[in-house]
């Protein structure tokens, strides 16, 4: 694209976001997207860069990967981030009050997404993982019997090296999705990347459409839900800068679970299992639907004056029928990828991360600060015993959360976090999970707070190369009084009383 057209697209980007304006939401909207184009700016030298990186170069950008080039990348990646953080604020606040249409946050998540479609993987390397896996299925290995490390080539250079000997934790489904890639673009790992980034881009689309109809059935707000689950810079940033698959695995499984709330259960058990195919995860709301479909039977019978069917009968039936859906969508889904059900035993994977966002590991870390014990021997233990509260969770939230379909939906929400808190490894993109569904219900303005509040710590924690500030003090401690500001602003503008400042120091000069 020539640069008056560029310069074109990006002054009609501002122009429709100025619609709203002067209103705070426009002005918000604004500052969020010149913040998106500082990050993408940023990440050239600051984010998950290439190893060796000719394209950089070609363009005389490679100094921004180096010394006071790479302060500089970091400096202006990080403004922007915090930019994004209070626009996010702004417009969560005029959203909360009604002066925010639920379109116009469309079309901000929209103008915010465009420049981050255009940057390096930020946050993550995952996106080089993805590539190289892809590229196994392509060269006729088996993704779940071997790493990347058995294809050697410039894809394998750039895999994280915790990584490069790991089977692939993901679905079929995924698996097709980067043999289809690397098919195209070869082992250019530039053009690999955005293709990556496109085919997850419709997970942004179906949440977009599935939160807000979600939010209706729960009692919450649709254009609040769509600001705190889809405009949250956790979920732009981190998904979409990062490249991850969880976009278009939380967009299919919300997809599904809005299409049960609206009595089309098959379909939603169809779609929730085309999202367990990108990433097992979303097949956890898979029995919770059966539920759901219970209830609306339940209902239909009552209203057409019909005996409903014996609990058990029906539970029986739904089950057997959203089964066979579920059987005949996985199994023709890893017959197309030649793949078999090795995925199940790669996502022992995760084990190999070790950090302070996961239960297990906080534990361990405190029993040996107090006893001789290696953290290995008992981070072995704290895993264990949280994988059985895990199950046991599981197993009584499915039970719980069964007589309503905000139950059910709730079921779901409490499964994801405990999946989140309890596994033995836990990485910030992760809470996108249950974050999707949380939006859905009115919840009370402090509780909002502490989730952005909560949102914007672990936007913050990791850097942009990818690598983790959860071991750095001064980090720690710089990004929890950002997200404590972040939450207390939503509640409370100007916290910091900076703009009464102002006003008294023009007010002392002037006198």
């Amino acid at each position: 694209m020539s640069q008056p057209a560029a310069e074109s697209r990006l002054a009609s980007v501002r122009d429709r976001l100025r619609e709203f304006l002067p209103t705070d939401a426009g002005r918000a909207a604004v500052l969020g997207f010149y913040a998106s184009l500082l990050i993408t700016f940023g990440g050239l030298g600051a984010g998950a860069v290439r190893r060796d990186d000719p394209l950089l170069e070609m363009a005389q950008l490679s100094w921004l990967r180096f010394g006071h080039g790479l302060w500089l990348s970091r400096l202006v990646c990080i403004i922007g981030v915090g930019l994004m953080i209070m626009a996010w604020m702004r417009l969560g606040r005029e959203t909360m009050a009604g002066r925010a249409r639920l379109n116009d946050l469309r079309f901000v998540v929209l103008a915010w997404t465009a420049p981050l479609l255009l940057s390096v993987p930020l946050f993550s390397r995952d996106a080089y993982s993805y590539l190289a896996q892809g590229a196994l299925l392509r060269d006729g290995f088996d993704p779940y019997a071997v790493g990347p490390v058995a294809n050697p080539g410039i894809l394998l250079e750039n895999v994280s090296s915790v990584w490069t000997a790991t089977t692939c934790p993901y679905g079929p489904l995924f698996l097709l999705i980067g043999d289809g890639i690397t098919k195209i673009t070869g082992d250019n790992v530039v053009a690999g990347t955005m293709m990556f980034r496109l085919a997850m881009l419709p997970g942004l689309a179906l949440m977009m459409w599935a939160i807000p109809h979600i939010a209706t059935h729960l009692g919450g707000k649709p254009p609040v839900a769509l600001w705190l689950a889809v405009l949250n810079p956790l979920v732009l940033i981190h998904l979409i800068g990062g490249v991850h698959n969880e976009l278009l695995m939380v967009g299919l499984m919300a997809a599904g679970i809005a299409l049960a709330l609206e009595r089309h259960h098959g379909a939603g058990i169809a779609v929730v299992t085309v999202g367990a195919a990108i990433k097992a995860t979303a097949g956890i709301a898979l029995p919770f639907i059966i539920w759901i479909w219970m209830i609306h039977e339940r209902q239909d019978r009552e209203a057409e004056g019909r005996k409903p069917l014996p609990p058990f009968v029906m539970f029986v039936k739904n089950s057997a029928l959203g089964g066979l859906i579920f059987l005949v969508i996985f199994a023709g889904l890893s017959l197309v990828a030649g793949v078999g059900i090795g995925w199940l035993t790669a996502l022992s994977g995760s084990a190999k991360i070790i950090n302070w966002l996961s239960l297990p590991t906080i534990l361990a870390h405190i029993v040996t600060w107090f006893t001789p014990l290696d953290l290995s021997s008992v981070l072995a233990v704290t895993r264990s015993l949280c994988a059985l509260a895990l199950a046991a969770i599981l197993v009584w939230s499915w039970w719980r959360y069964r007589r309503t379909e905000a139950e059910a939906v709730m079921g779901i929400l409490v499964a994801f976090v405990a999946i989140v808190v309890l596994s033995p490894a836990a990485l910030p993109w992760y809470y996108s999970w249950p974050l999707a569904l949380a939006a859905g219900f009115s919840l009370k303005r402090s509780t909002m707070a502490i989730m952005t509040g909560l949102c914007a710590w672990l936007m913050l924690i990791f850097l942009p190369d990818g690598n983790t500030g959860l071991y750095n003090l001064v980090h720690v401690l710089v990004v929890t009084f950002v997200a404590i500001l972040a939450g207390w602003s939503l509640v409370k503008p100007d916290p910091l009383r900076v703009r009464t400042a102002e006003r008294y120091l023009a007010e002392h000069v002037d006198a």
